[in-house]
């Protein structure tokens, strides 16, 4: 079982590696597109999803912890 802080510093993690993914991606898959590539725009598509992401991740792990 992790400690809080091991849960903490995985989730950081997680967190970072995702949105770092996400950028990546979408300078690569937006001209694959035809959509314009602005990284102003790309970060904040980036942080919805994130926020997107650590909701969800949140409700996920309440969820199953409930059930146990």
């Amino acid at each position: 079982m992790q400690t809080k802080k091991q849960s903490f510093i995985e989730s950081l993690t997680n967190v970072a590696v995702g949105f770092l993914v996400t950028i990546i991606s979408l300078h690569i898959i937006f001209p694959l597109l035809g959509i314009e590539n602005h990284s102003g725009k790309n970060i904040l598509i980036t942080m919805y999803l994130t926020l997107l992401s650590i909701l969800r991740n949140y409700i996920l792990r309440r969820f199953f912890n409930a059930r146990q």
